[in-house]
C-alpha cells in the first residue's frame, strides 16, 4: 500500500513545449489522481484513466482533455478500479486497458476497452 501526502496531488495538467523547453500549467482535472494512464487519442484529445485518488480511493474514473480548448470532460467509468495499468491506443481508435492493481491490492488479470 502506498502512503502519500495529499498535498502532492494536483488537479492541473502541464504541457511541455520542446521548442522553448518550458512547462505551462493548463486546464484543471475534475478528480485529483496519480498512477493513472494518459493516452493520445486519434482526434488529438487525451484520455486519462484510473489511478489513485487523493482521498485514498482507487479509481474507475476517466476524463478527456481537449488541448484546443484546454477543457477537461468526464467520460465513462471502467468496470474495475485500476491503477498502475497499461493503456494502448489501437488502430481502430479504441483504448485497451490491461492489468494493474485493484483497490484490494490484487493484481488484475483482465482487460477493458474504452
Amino acid at each position: 500500500m502506498y502512503e502519500f501526502s495529499k498535498s502532492i496531488f494536483e488537479h492541473f495538467f502541464y504541457l511541455y513545449d520542446p521548442t522553448t523547453e518550458t512547462w505551462t500549467k493548463t486546464g484543471s482535472m475534475h478528480q485529483i489522481q496519480a498512477f493513472h494512464t494518459a493516452s493520445i487519442l486519434h482526434n488529438g484529445k487525451i484520455l486519462v484513466v484510473g489511478g489513485y485518488r487523493s482521498s485514498g480511493v482507487f479509481s474507475k474514473y476517466s476524463e478527456i482533455y481537449d488541448p484546443l480548448t484546454e477543457v477537461w470532460t468526464t467520460t465513462g467509468t471502467m468496470n474495475h478500479t485500476r491503477y498502475e495499468h497499461t493503456a494502448t491506443v489501437l488502430s481502430d481508435g479504441k483504448v485497451l486497458l490491461t492489468g494493474g492493481t485493484s483497490n484490494t491490492n490484487n493484481f488484475l488479470d483482465n482487460s477493458e476497452l474504452y
